[in-house]
């Protein structure tokens, strides 16, 4: 399709990494030095991973509606196979665009590449070559794309991080390093990174990465980091959070916030025992949001070491899934909510916080939404922190896991309510497609300890109840594809998982295995030790834990989820009444439903698709709201593979669908070139690697 051999092929020599470059000029299609204003959303561009700076994944072009969305035709398609040494099955990324060029991350080598955005023509490719180093890093693949900043000047640079957890700034023209950021263009973001009291970690084997892109805003790049997180860790003294800002024009370090908060730090004694000395993660993993007016930037802060258990570090540990409110400038923290005191259920906070002006008994409020795993949606005025509706600490149920310690309240927004499942009742929520199913449902759920939300891990064991058994955390709610909004109507949208039911039991490792006193398992069968990240990236399926969250493989009725549907929904809140708008089920009836020998012969409604990895992103434009099924099936109508579907934004009807080949693994984004609206998705699964599809409408 391309002549490669065409091109101008560089390679050049930084840090000792051997870094590829395959550009061609582009000031044909970039305008060279004609960019006055900065790009937005406003003139059909796409210029932050989340389309703005407020997180909103919103679009105000409308040229594709409710009336045309079936007639979209794909425009072209880029596979991602040769961006590294094997293909990719899990392409996470969404592009930007801007000036008719698009710009993201593709394959095992996280290659930054620039794509004419109406051909689909590679335009340069940029990658790094880091050996070992990015063997051993906790975010394998591709990541979720890149940032874009320029002065309106003609300087036009593309910042990511890659694999190895560099910072990496390239010329948006030709992809050539920048020589006056950094270290010839480069930021090790390792250094700086500790654990314990403050010993660095390995340059070449220390564990830290990120898939989340860096954020941009006025001239300051934030970067966030995070660990190898799970259940079953070696170590509570692993890698400690941070996030920092750099300037984007050369690379120096403005500022660093410690997501751990040192000896005499704000939060530090909300780590009893001086547990913040020897505990680590806490990261920020996802990405971060800013209020550029206010100088304002948001955090989403996730979970500590040990997802299930939190013995070795007593307290309610700030700020751990928390939002915190930084100066841009400075790094100061304004304030902070805590969404779950000391966790134990993995519910870190999952996607960007959403920026919206809502209107709220007539009073016009600059407002910070903030979607969880749990489905509770936090709302607060985004410069005071305070809450825009009451939140109530409320009493939740307390455990006897020896040596946890358990905060006895959570917190509970009085509205919006819950925007999915969020807690297992019995029998109601669990199957009833037959009174036969339904029975064998409940029979079964007489193994596991079932109560409300923070019901919490329970030590499982083969001659008594095998773990808790919840709503959330892996497959609930919002998860890292993040929520949306619409700026113009104050309406929140947000794909949420129903049905994914998460079993958390702990055991006490084997001998050797880890210092944590229990980690996750079941007493009385084998112990089964995660996977490395990069065996699991290789197979693009997720690893195994013990008789933990991720664990509930075996927990259904005849081949059937056990809880009965929706599995996954689109839901949607009015945020400035603080009330759900609608739930409607997403995503086509999977085959294990649809060809059932018992269920043949009756009428069964849609199902929506849910589990454990089966959260998607949205776009919300002038008139739809588009997101594709997060799972592959095989209807009799149409070949293997997933639709694009496309929704009312105020009643949730269905009123549009597109094939596409495989899941939606990326989030979609939309632009306009040449007065042609387009669609654009990234698409990958266990069989099909990853690929980007440009749709348009007939000409």
């Amino acid at each position: 399709m391309f002549n490669f051999f065409s091109q101008l092929i560089r390679l050049t020599i930084v840090n000792g990494l051997l870094v590829g470059v395959i550009a061609v000029d582009v000031s044909g299609q970039q305008g060279q030095e004609s960019v006055v204003n900065q790009p937005s959303t406003e003139r059909g561009e796409w210029p932050h991973y989340t389309g703005d700076l407020a997180g909103s994944r919103y679009s105000p072009l409308d040229q594709i509606d409710a009336s045309n969305f079936n007639e979209l035709e794909v425009a072209w398609r880029l596979k991602t196979d040769i961006f590294g040494p094997r293909p990719e099955f899990k392409l996470g990324g969404t592009p930007l665009m801007i000036n008719g060029v698009l710009y993201t991350t593709a394959g095992t080598r996280r290659a930054v590449i620039a794509i004419d955005a109406e051909t689909g023509e590679l335009l340069w490719n940029h990658r790094m070559q880091e050996g070992r180093r990015a063997t051993a890093s906790p975010r394998q693949l591709s990541g979720r794309g890149v940032a874009y900043w320029t002065d309106g000047k003609g300087d036009e640079r593309i910042l990511y991080m890659t694999i190895g957890y560099r910072l990496v700034a390239l010329d948006a023209k030709t992809g050539q390093l920048i020589e006056s950021f950094g270290h010839d263009g480069v930021i090790d973001l390792k250094v700086g990174v500790v654990y314990g009291t403050g010993t660095q970690i390995d340059l070449e084997s220390g564990e830290v990465g990120i898939h989340a892109t860096p954020t941009i805003a006025r001239d300051i790049v934030i970067v966030g980091s995070t660990f190898d997180e799970g259940q079953a860790v070696p170590t509570h003294n692993n890698s400690k959070g941070i996030v920092r800002a750099y300037s984007v024009r050369s690379g120096e370090l403005l500022w660093t916030f410690h997501t751990i908060p040192r000896s005499g730090e704000f939060g530090n004694d909300t780590w009893l025992n001086e547990s913040w000395s020897n505990n680590g993660n806490v990261g920020v993993w996802t990405q971060i949001t800013v209020d550029s007016e206010l100088g304002l930037v948001y955090l989403p802060v996730e979970t500590p070491t040990s997802d299930l258990y939190g013995g070795h570090r007593p307290g309610e540990n700030l700020f751990a899934e928390s939002l915190v409110c930084l100066d841009l400038e400075t790094g100061e923290r304004k304030w902070h909510f805590q969404a779950v005191h000391h966790p134990i259920w993995n519910m870190d906070l999952p996607g960007a916080p959403l920026l919206a002006d809502i209107t709220v008994d007539g009073k016009l409020i600059k407002a910070v939404a903030l979607p969880t795993k749990q489905s509770l949606l936090f709302m607060f005025d985004r410069e005071t922190g305070e809450p825009i509706w009451p939140i109530e600490e409320r009493p939740v149920p307390q455990g006897d896991v020896p040596g946890e310690w358990y905060s006895p309240t959570q917190p509970f927004p009085v509205k919006p309510p819950p925007y999915s499942r969020n807690e297992l009742r019995i029998p109601d929520d669990l199957i009833d497609f037959t009174p036969e199913m339904r029975a064998e449902a409940v029979e079964k759920m007489k193994n596991y300890k079932v109560g409300p939300l923070y019901t919490p891990p329970i030590r499982g064991t083969v001659d008594g109840l095998l773990a808790t058994a919840a709503i959330g955390a892996m497959g609930g709610g919002t998860n890292w594809p993040g929520a949306g909004f619409d700026p113009e109507t104050g309406i929140f949208y947000s794909h949420a998982g129903n049905a994914s039911v998460n079993l958390l039991s702990v055991t006490e490792p084997p001998e050797g295995f880890s210092d944590i006193r229990y980690v996750s398992g079941v007493k009385g069968r084998e112990f089964r030790r995660p996977r490395p990240v990069a065996e699991e990236a290789k197979s693009g399926s997720p690893r195994y834990v013990a008789g933990g969250i991720s664990s509930s493989r075996g927990l259904n009725v005849e081949g059937l989820l056990i809880v009965k549907p929706p599995y996954g929904i689109l839901a949607a809140v009015d945020m400035n009444r603080g009330e759900l708008l609608f739930q409607v089920p997403h995503g086509e009836t999977p085959d294990a439903v649809r060809n059932h020998p018992k269920l043949q012969g009756m009428t069964i409604p849609k199902t929506g698709q849910g589990g454990a990895t089966s959260n998607v992103g949205l776009l919300v434009t002038k008139t739809l709201v588009v997101l594709g099924d997060p799972q592959e099936t095989n209807p009799p109508e149409r070949p293997r593979g997933a639709m694009l579907r496309a929704y009312h934004k105020t009643t949730g009807e269905e009123v549009g669908a597109v094939y596409i080949p495989a899941s939606q693994s990326g989030s979609p984004m939309t632009y306009m070139v040449n007065g042609r609206q387009y669609l654009m998705v990234a698409v990958s699964g266990r069989v099909h690697s990853g690929e980007y599809i440009a749709f348009t409408l007939p000409e």
